[in-house]
């Protein structure tokens, strides 16, 4: 026969638990020896670890209470019905873990990988960081938006990124972010997109070059976020209209301003 103390310490339980379990009436409280101490017997630490183990489960103790007093059918199907539940949470669990241990990669939390991927690509090529950024701030609502999508854009996003007159025009942007607004570098910048953009529409068309499909208030917010990052953007628009092209996130032909000489 065992004290409270050994019945609690054989089920891996505190002394007020087994207390808590007598007061919920779980576990049945045995009468006192003639020593005055409550004496319990092995069912009674089998009874306790069920207690126990349905509780760390996430039971309810009032279904603890009902599933003890159940039929061996009842309790099995019970049971059965808890580790369906404990799979689930578990499945849960480890997404929130992975999500957590991601967070340290800042953009690995919000992108998918592919995406980073491509982010990874662009810095592997020497574009600043601030044209990094500016993409990935893009990307974000962008996945968010249309998650269905991105596989089809990176594929695009790395067939155009392996084209070198893309990437100089990266790279010469990497170069002019710190200048001003006339820096002739900014009109070299304009014709080289331009003449990257036209080529694209010409031999893909213009659904190659611009199909992300989105609503003009997320355009706006993309481009707002693009303009904060990379300031010349703005000014580049200018020039890349004169071109015979507008936009930033969403591209659209346009006809070149009347009168006005590229420059």
């Amino acid at each position: 026969m065992l004290t409270i103390g050994e019945l609690a310490s054989y089920a891996g339980v505190t002394v007020r638990a087994v207390r808590h379990y007598h007061a919920k009436g779980l576990l049945p409280e045995p009468e006192r020896d003639h020593s005055g101490y409550r004496r319990y017997d092995a069912g009674a630490v089998v009874e306790l670890i069920k207690i126990r183990t349905l509780a760390e489960a996430g039971v309810p103790l009032a279904r603890v209470r009902d599933l003890l007093r159940a039929g061996e059918e009842e309790f099995a199907a019970a049971i059965a019905d808890i580790d369906r539940r404990l799979r689930t949470e578990i499945r849960e669990r480890q997404r929130h873990r992975e999500r957590i241990a991601r967070l340290a990669a800042g953009e690995h939390l919000v992108l998918p990988p592919e995406v980073v991927e491509y982010l990874d690509r662009l810095r592997a090529l020497g574009v600043d960081e601030r044209i990094v950024q500016a993409e990935r701030d893009g990307w974000i609502p962008l996945a968010a938006h249309s998650p269905e999508r991105v596989p089809e854009w990176m594929a695009r996003k790395r067939e155009q990124i392996a084209d070198p007159q893309l990437v100089d025009f990266y790279l010469t942007l990497s170069q002019a972010l710190d200048r001003a607004d006339d820096d002739p570098r900014l009109v070299e910048l304009a014709d080289k997109l331009a003449a990257y953009i036209t080529r694209m529409a010409d031999e893909r068309g213009e659904d190659y070059v611009d199909d992300t499909d989105i609503e003009l208030p997320l355009v706006k917010l993309m481009d707002t976020m693009a303009f904060a990052t990379v300031p010349p953007a703005r000014r580049l628009i200018e020039l890349l209209k004169q071109r015979g092209w507008t936009g930033w996130t969403k591209l659209e032909r346009v006809v070149p301003t009347a009168g006005v000489t590229p420059q």
